[in-house]
């Protein structure tokens, strides 16, 4: 139970910045790019995928703030 109040302390100081996230998800280990984190009451974490513009909802995730600079070249375009 501490440890959810520590997540859900964590994930709310993140969503209060104005900064660039990589969110993991453990499980398939996908990473999704992000400028917002939304936590939900059910304690799942809601925020639209840049690279993408798709709305994804995660029961359970790895957030991590990164650079601007991480942040543009990991959701820019791909030369074809």
């Amino acid at each position: 139970m501490k440890r959810l109040a520590i997540f859900v302390f964590c994930v709310f100081l993140l969503v209060g910045c104005g900064s660039y996230y990589r969110v993991t998800d453990p499980s398939s280990k996908n990473a999704y790019y992000t400028e917002n984190v939304e936590q939900m009451s059910s304690g799942a974490i809601k925020f639209k995928d840049t690279r993408t513009n798709s709305d994804v909802i995660l029961q359970s995730s790895e957030v991590k703030e990164i650079s601007s600079e991480e942040f543009h070249k990991a959701t820019k375009p791909e030369k074809k």
